[in-house]
């Protein structure tokens, strides 16, 4: 069980949160070709080490938080406000 460090609520258990996916990937531009779409919506990497990925204070401040974790160990390096980890 992870303990997330939510930036607004202190350390809460990852049961009060909802996984909202990798933090780094970004939405195609209007007009991008449909297959950069299908990429986009279907094909994950899944990444082993360090990562970003952000997480939604579901039972907690309601907002969504950046966390930077080790997809191995499970190891959180650090949390915070969306694009604001260092």
């Amino acid at each position: 069980m992870l303990l997330i460090p939510c930036p607004h609520c202190g350390p809460r258990d990852e049961s009060e949160f909802a996984y909202g996916g990798d933090a780094q990937l970004r939405r195609p531009a209007e007009g991008t070709s449909d297959q950069a779409w299908i990429d986009y919506l279907f094909l994950r990497d899944n990444p082993r080490g360090r990562h970003r990925e952000l997480w939604y204070h579901q039972l907690g401040c309601r907002r969504w938080i950046e966390v930077e974790r080790d997809t191995l160990t499970h190891e959180i390096f650090g949390a915070g406000p969306p694009g604001e980890i260092r």
